[in-house]
């Protein structure tokens, strides 16, 4: 996860991004990450996660890939505000941070979430 965090990081500052946003978009993708991790995967090892990182005029547009089976994207939500205790806030941080999530459409196996940071004018 370092280096995905890394990369993300140098792509967001050479997208123009200022630091604060950098920031925020390096926690959302991590997050993403994770969660396909520990919740696609189960902390298999070797798992396999491809994420695309595309740049267009007006935003930096992530695509995250898994080979695990269709996630039911209803029941992706994140916890209560309310509830204080560790973890189950990288869905709210992702939404948060992120100008546009969705899960692309998945027919039996391989999730793809996208996610665009759209550049401030």
């Amino acid at each position: 996860m370092k280096l995905v965090r890394s990369v993300i990081r140098d792509v967001a500052e050479l997208a123009g991004l200022p630091e604060q946003e950098r920031d925020n978009v390096v926690l959302a993708v991590h997050e993403a990450c994770m969660n396909v991790i520990q919740h696609a995967y189960h902390n298999a090892p070797k798992e396999e996660i491809r994420l695309s990182v595309l740049r267009s005029q007006s935003a930096l547009i992530f695509l995250l890939q898994d080979d695990a089976p269709c996630v039911d994207t209803e029941s992706i939500r994140p916890r209560d505000l309310d509830q204080i205790r560790p973890g189950g806030l990288g869905v709210h941080f992702i939404r948060q941070i992120m100008d546009e999530v969705e899960f692309l459409e998945c027919v039996v196996t391989g999730n793809t979430l996208k996610m665009v940071k759209y550049f401030q004018s």
